[in-house]
């Protein structure tokens, strides 16, 4: 029928499809019916509401009516070429298309088309929605990804790229029509190719936000083949077509050339406070007839140094100290504070000083310091006896494991840390079977933050007994227990000090008199002295240890008490001569006249023994000086 005819609008369509009309009214988007000359056969409500028009308007007239003035000289040839093809197009074919309302306001739609074969020919129905609603969120969603700071990039879940921001085009290099369509791996090093498909993957399986720094360490590549350092922050973002993924990048190669910079430097300055710790700290010299071990590990977080320190001290008389202690806190003041009592204990226990006296010493030292507490324990072994002499301020338990390989506390007073002042400190002798191995530690190996310390300390008797079971070595054994306590060796916040000594065996080539305090004495010791030296092939040293002991036991007849003790001692390359007393009085040196008989013992001591010294013992005070053994000299245990 002819537009223009007189005959009613609803005759436009036969009657027999009035059920096609009641379903056309119920859609929810407008739909119009065209012909292929592109006149409007049929439209609902919706067109009415969503054009402007009522359907007497629209009805008749060709559908150019229904399109902005800019598009209408193409558009017959672009419905010319669909009334030839007739294929379905779906809403939302990636084409921007407009509509024209009755008072000329131009509005975004989609618009879907399909062919209609009827009796009177080729149908055209075209379902028109309006998108503006949805075009004005798209347009403040790309203003705020143009806004984003960082480059932007959001990818589907095949990693193609979607879109992009003005801020990844400046960032990689690309231009935005380079980028749309590619894989994201055009973004990524070489290097990062193989794992890289299977992380996007396994990403878009979790959809799970990844924050900016999630401590990775990526890196984008910009299309001149530079690579550069980035955080990427992972949204996933759910759409109707389905996932995307937006990825916020951002080149922090400022900051991780700032960081390198700083790690530099904190690095140099880490050097200098550990160097300086160990020289306030110092090497012990290696007792020579302890067999020992020690590791010494800095804090990992702070400035590294802290107030651990250990020592090894040869006393003479054969007699050997350990010391360790520990200064609470940690930084440059705790390692200054080390230091001197490092210095001052050594210098101390040098002089012969019974542990509990040295510890009376160090906390006079640590009280005039302020604010400061300190734990430290000092032992001294007589491997002649067997018997240890140990005093314990405030330190953690000495373990023992003993030749049965069982390990336990030793029992000995521990007193309150030094620097607290005005409480005594005990000292406790023990005997300890040769061969047992002791184990001294300071807190940072034991002490965790989510752990009970009693409970650190068991694990820590566990692991040294079954380190000394599987090695005899204590290098070996130190390293396993090390390896049971800290298995992040990189992550501990105190400096860690743990020291292994083996008690030695009783030397075979030792002797000892017991005489009374009187005249007769000294010349029993000198026979005492000659019988042993035959005995032991050391003739040669007969005169001059007769003499010097002869000194020592007149000296200890005139001014000391019952007992007297003569002790020898034959080591490899030294012959050790102590005479001990009741009297805890040390002997003092003094110039004697050209008259006088006495004052000249301790002259030949210096003179003649290769060295001497004192010790205040349990009973008294010892007196000891020691012999160089020729080479000619042989050995026969006596």
């Amino acid at each position: 029928m002819e537009p223009g005819s007189g005959e009613t609008h609803s005759s436009m369509i036969p009657v027999a499809e009035e059920p096609f009309r009641a379903l056309l009214e119920a859609a929810p988007d407008a739909m119009v019916i065209v012909d292929d000359a592109g006149i409007i056969r049929l439209v609902n409500a919706q067109t009415e509401a969503l054009f402007g028009h009522p359907r007497n308007e629209l009805l008749g007239r060709p559908i150019e009516m229904l399109v902005p003035e800019r598009f209408r000289a193409q558009h017959p040839g672009h419905r010319l070429g669909y009334s030839a093809n007739q294929q379905v197009r779906p809403m939302g074919a990636d084409l921007d298309l407009y509509g024209l309302r009755r008072d000329g306001a131009e509005f975004p739609v989609e618009i879907s088309i399909s062919p209609l074969q009827t009796p009177d020919g080729l149908l055209i129905s075209a379902a028109v929605r309006d998108v503006s609603e949805r075009k004005a969120a798209e347009a403040r969603f790309r203003a705020l990804l143009e806004a984003a700071p960082d480059a932007i990039v959001i990818v589907d879940d095949t990693g193609t790229i979607q879109l992009v921001n003005a801020q990844t085009e400046a960032l990689f290099g690309y231009r935005r029509e380079e980028l749309l369509g590619q894989r994201v791996e055009i973004l990524v090093p070489q290097r990062f190719h193989h794992h890289h498909p299977a992380h996007r993957h396994g990403y878009v399986d979790n959809r799970r936000v990844r924050p900016m720094g999630a401590g990775l360490e990526l890196y984008g590549l910009r299309r001149d083949g530079a690579e550069f350092p980035v955080e990427i922050s992972l949204s996933p973002l759910e759409t109707p077509e389905g996932t995307l993924v937006s990825a916020a990048i951002r080149d922090v190669t400022e900051r991780k050339e700032a960081e390198g910079q700083l790690a530099e430097l904190y690095e140099q300055q880490r050097h200098a406070a550990l160097t300086l710790q160990r020289s306030l700290m110092g090497s012990p010299t290696p007792l020579p007839s302890m067999d020992t071990s020690s590791r010494y590990f800095p804090a990992r977080q702070g400035p590294g140094v802290g107030g651990d320190w250990f020592d090894l001290i040869t006393l003479g008389g054969g007699r050997m100290g350990v010391l360790i202690g520990d200064v609470m806190g940690r930084g440059l003041e705790a390692a200054a504070v080390m230091g001197q009592l490092r210095s001052a204990s050594h210098a101390l226990a040098k002089t012969g000083m019974p542990p509990w006296q040295l510890m009376r010493a160090l906390d006079a030292v640590v009280s005039e310091l302020p604010d400061q507490l300190v734990t430290c324990c000092y032992l001294v072994l007589d491997p002649d006896e067997s018997a240890l002499t140990v005093c314990s301020a405030g330190h953690l338990p000495v373990l023992a494991v003993d030749p049965a390989g069982q390990v336990r506390r030793l029992p000995v007073d521990v007193s309150v840390p030094l620097g607290v002042g005005d409480v005594p400190h005990q000292e406790t002798r023990l005997t300890v079977p040769p061969g047992s191995v002791l184990a001294l530690y300071t807190d940072g190996l034991v002490e965790t933050p989510t752990s009970d310390i009693e409970l650190q300390i068991d694990a820590l008797a566990i692991a040294l007994e079954k380190a000394v079971a599987d090695t005899t070595c204590l290098e070996q054994a130190a390293d396993c227990v090390l390896t049971a306590l800290l298995p992040d060796p990189q992550d501990y916040s105190d400096d860690v000090t743990l020291l292994l000594a083996r008690i030695p065996p009783a030397p075979v080539t030792a002797v000892s008199a017991v005489l009374p305090a009187q005249p007769i004495s000294v010349g029993e010791g000198r026979r005492f002295i000659r019988r042993t030296l035959l005995d032991w092939d050391c003739e040669p040293l007969t005169d001059t240890a007769c003499l010097l002991a002869s000194e020592l036991l007149s000296n200890s007849v005139r001014h000391a008490c019952d007992p007297l003790r003569l002790r020898l001692r034959r080591t490899r390359d030294e012959l050790h001569i102590e005479v001990c007393d009741g009297s805890p009085v040390l002997p003092r040196a003094r110039t004697a006249g050209p008259d006088e008989e006495s004052g000249r013992g301790l002259a030949l001591l210096d003179q003649l023994a290769s060295t001497w010294g004192t010790l205040l013992a349990e009973e008294g005070k010892a007196v000891w000086f020691s012999l160089p053994l020729t080479g000619s000299t042989g050995h026969r245990p006596a």
